[in-house]
């Protein structure tokens, strides 16, 4: 009973360490962002506010010559307002924390697969590295998706929409910073769908065939998310579903090929023991 007690306190005190170290990774990165706040704010932060950010840019130059029209066009200004006292360091805070967990996120992974990792077959570690990157390159993936597909549609439609001119735009700081999380952050975080399916498929739980049986509830649950990560329009609600739907899809193909390695190695374990 004490050998087993030491064990479980010498892994509470591992795991320890590696969040003390992730969250100092953190900390680093926040202040990294911190030091040049102004800079993301005006450039990244508002930059899908404008109409020179990249994404219209490149919708207007195919317009252009495919109509001879520009397709968006924002105006020049985008009033934001604070109501409330702190309301700007909350935000510059929230912005500088998740900056700095995005630019931790490797190390942080590593740590946590550092702590898992004994605990794993063999051939799961020798695929450990990969694992590893897909992680934060999924999530990045996810989050560009966000970024630059969906929030600049999200906002062209909120500033162009208008029922009287009567009413003059005044925007929340607030407001736009929610928004601007809940599409970028939620992006990145569902585009980790496919390494839950590999990982979930490693174990046993879910099959290629589970996941065919019940596509059409996917594509259900996939625009549920899709209207939660974006606005109420349905544009930006069908922007972030296409790319939602490719990753069940794949999603399915990375599970064919997980389960077939799965009972390959089940087969050759099984011929040892006899």
């Amino acid at each position: 009973m004490q050998k087993k007690e030491m064990s479980f306190l010498g892994h509470v005190g591992e795991l320890r360490g590696h969040l003390i170290r992730s969250l100092i990774a953190v900390i680093i990165g926040a202040i990294i962002v911190w030091n040049f706040l102004p800079w993301i704010m005006d450039n990244i932060f508002f930059g899908p506010t404008r109409s020179d950010f990249i994404t219209f840019k490149l919708i207007n130059e195919y317009s252009l010559k495919w109509t001879g029209a520009t397709a968006i066009e924002l105006p020049d200004e985008f009033p934001i307002r604070v109501q409330k006292l702190y309301q700007q360091f909350n935000v510059a805070f929230m912005i500088s924390f998740f900056g700095g967990m995005v630019l931790a996120l490797p190390y942080i992974v590593w740590e946590i697969w550092r702590f898992i990792a004994p605990g794993l077959h063999p051939n799961e570690r020798k695929n450990s590295a990969a694992f590893i990157n897909a992680v934060w390159i999924f999530f990045m993936m996810g989050a560009l998706v966000g970024y630059f597909l969906i929030l600049p549609f999200a906002i062209n439609f909120a500033v162009l929409f208008k029922i009287s001119d009567i009413i003059q735009p005044l925007y929340d700081l607030s407001d736009y910073s929610a928004l601007f999380f809940q599409i970028v952050l939620g992006m990145g975080i569902v585009f980790l769908f496919p390494l839950i399916i590999y990982f979930l498929t490693s174990i046993g739980i879910v099959t290629p065939t589970f996941l065919k049986t019940y596509r059409r509830h996917a594509i259900v649950v996939i625009m549920v998310l899709a209207a939660i990560i974006t606005p109420a329009d349905i544009v930006s609600m069908m922007i972030a579903a296409v790319p939602l739907l490719l990753l069940y899809e794949f999603s399915i193909l990375l599970s064919k090929r997980t389960y077939k390695i799965v009972q390959k190695r089940a087969l050759e374990e099984l011929q040892k023991s006899r």
